[in-house]
């Protein structure tokens, strides 16, 4: 938000809550439409709520509530070069060509190459796999790489990476190039047989919230149309959703449109635990219910990221797309090691990272850390830190001699992308590309506070530096008797909840705190009803390293506005409401 004056006011009259954030609930026009919705669908009102939120009318609830791929799915030639780009992969399959795939070194490169080796394993072809090292190569194709698979291949497909790789792609001399990407396009594309990317400057930019594993799915979808038609067999693509599901909400990629299909009927693939890698992981993650995109985003994830940051880099594409159940044991483990080594590496930077930005001021349109040796697997966890505690968009550069290699992060309506790509232009940079919430860049030493200084200014342009402190929405009140297990399930079909399509969030009013105790380092479990119905069960996490764990724990007997999301807990088999607790306020 920024700092312009209120017009309406505050939800509960929360203009401060414990946590620093003005409570803000629906408008008027939003309740209208929920009430109008719950009488015309029967539906529970806290789900009309979530749908109007969503800008679902009545007559489609419905359909909302149950997506399909098929209503869902796009027309895969509605991208550019597509077409191409299937027909040269159709023919290297189907003439046992040498194909390598060059994969980004993050969970969507690596699903999207599991994706491909998947299909190509239904042709009796056994691709090479090359993922860069993210410290000695960097982000995306080089020329040396490339240079050498073209002496060994005949077709390099580049995924999740390449759009910009203009000298790489023309280092590949005797074998053809095809990029399958989602990163912001430049003004020019490289000298690939074809460049198929949803945020390309010539696209329409309908499906620039595909993932790039979202990508690959829409050019397999393809490459079965163009068999079918030449009378062939056809691999099933359904039972590839699971890769297609981790990888979006992995990417942090937006849960609309055909991406709600892929992550709900994704998480449904995997619950049939069928891939030996994913259950691999599931269980070194110790997942004891089905499959959520909270499991994807905080427990699967991480792990397959781990072996890119701060191990060997191909390791998360190896483990999602192996056969055998004891190498997939044996690289799970090996994964959730390195995650947990990355977790105490990251620690340790973060600390230093907020300190610095501190010092230097966190009121400006960038907030920014750079420090000697920093390691640069953990800088883009880090800035997302940063940019969650500041609500600005924030990088994070670990320099190493005479350069450093950098991550950021950014907020709702400033594009970090295209500012990172202007100054790489103008030369300030090295390198640096993404999209408009995550992006690299690689920077001389000797221009690090000149690039900082511009990227800056450009994202000043944006409005990052009028942005105050951010609002906490919430879709309204909810009594504990009404939070049922039954309740959670019905609001769960309007998921899945991730990135732009966050989880309701409810406030329940005038509380009274019946037990509390930390668990963990630093979280806190309470126990809160109203005197009335019900108690409910919550969690706090981090709440113990801010000022709701110390005023929920030392309460005195007040009464409370508790505001979160519902999930359910399921405990040796039961099954519980339980509020995730994300802020607090006294009640009046």
């Amino acid at each position: 938000m920024n700092n312009a004056p209120h017009m309406t006011p505050a939800f509960l009259n929360v203009e401060v809550s414990t946590t620093g954030r003005r409570w803000v609930g629906p408008s008027g026009e939003d309740d209208r439409l929920a009430e109008a919705m719950a009488q015309d669908t029967a539906l529970p009102a806290p789900v009309c709520r979530t749908l109007v939120r969503r800008g679902v009318e009545a007559r489609d609830a419905a359909a909302f509530l149950a997506p399909t791929l098929r209503d869902l799915m796009p027309d895969p030639r509605s991208l550019r070069d597509m077409e191409p780009a299937a027909a040269r992969i159709v023919t290297a399959a189907r003439s046992n060509q040498r194909i390598a795939i060059f994969a980004d070194y993050d969970v969507d490169g690596g699903t999207s190459a599991a994706l491909l080796i998947d299909w190509l394993r239904s042709f009796g072809v056994t691709p090479t796999l090359y993922v860069p090292d993210r410290i000695d190569e960097g982000y995306g194709p080089n020329d040396d790489a490339m240079s050498a698979l073209a002496r060994d291949h005949d077709l390099i497909i580049c995924v999740d990476c390449g759009t910009l790789s203009h000298g790489p792609i023309e280092a590949a001399k005797g074998a053809d190039v095809v990029v399958l990407d989602h990163h912001l396009g430049g003004e020019t594309l490289p000298p690939a047989l074809a460049v198929v990317n949803p945020n390309r400057q010539d696209e329409t930019g309908d499906l620039a919230h595909l993932c790039a594993a979202g990508v690959v799915f829409l050019m397999l979808v393809e490459a079965n149309r163009q068999l079918r038609d030449a009378g062939q067999k056809t691999p099933d693509l359904m039972a590839m959703l699971d890769l297609v599901a981790l990888g979006t909400v992995a990417d942090v990629a937006p849960l609309i449109g055909v991406n709600r299909a892929f992550v709900r009927q994704g998480l449904t693939v995997m619950a049939r635990r069928q891939r030996v890698g994913l259950v691999a992981l599931a269980d070194v993650s110790r997942m004891d219910t089905a499959p959520s995109s909270y499991h994807l985003g905080f427990l699967l994830g991480p792990r397959v990221n781990a072996g890119g940051r701060i191990g060997k880099a191909d390791l998360g594409a190896r483990l999602l797309s192996t056969t055998d159940p004891r190498e997939a044991g044996s690289m799970a483990e090996r994964l959730d090691q390195l995650n947990t080594e990355r977790r105490e590496i990251e620690s340790s930077v973060r600390d230093m990272a907020i300190e610095q930005a501190d010092q230097r001021g966190t009121d400006a349109p960038l907030v920014w850390a750079a420090g000697e040796g920093w390691h640069p697997g953990v800088v883009g966890i880090v800035a997302s830190r940063l940019k969650e505690a500041t609500n600005r968009p924030a990088i994070v550069i670990g320099l190493d001699g005479e350069t450093g290699k950098g991550s950021g992060r950014s907020v709702s309506g400033i594009d970090l992308g295209a500012a990172i790509q202007r100054c790489a232009a103008e030369g300030l940079l090295i390198k640096g590309g993404g999209h408009k919430m995550a992006a690299g860049l690689t920077v001389a030493r000797d221009k690090l506070d000149a690039a900082m200084d511009r990227l800056s200014e450009l994202l000043a342009k944006q409005g990052a530096g009028d942005i105050g402190p951010s609002d906490l929405k919430v879709d309204g009140l909810l009594m504990p008797g009404a939070a049922t297990v039954e309740l959670i399930e019905t609001i769960e079909q309007a998921g899945p909840f991730g990135a732009g399509a966050p989880a309701p969030r409810f406030v329940f009013p005038d509380c009274t705190i019946h037990f509390t105790k930390v668990v963990g380092a630093n979280h806190l479990k309470i126990t809160f009803g109203d005197g009335i119905s019900a108690r409910v069960d919550s969690i706090c996490f981090g709440a113990m390293d801010g000022p709701i764990g110390p005023m929920l724990q030392n309460h005195g007997g007040a009464r409370f506005h508790l505001a979160g999301r519902l999930e359910i807990n399921t405990w040796q088999g039961r099954q519980s409401p339980q509020l995730r607790l994300e802020d607090a306020a006294p009640a009046a």
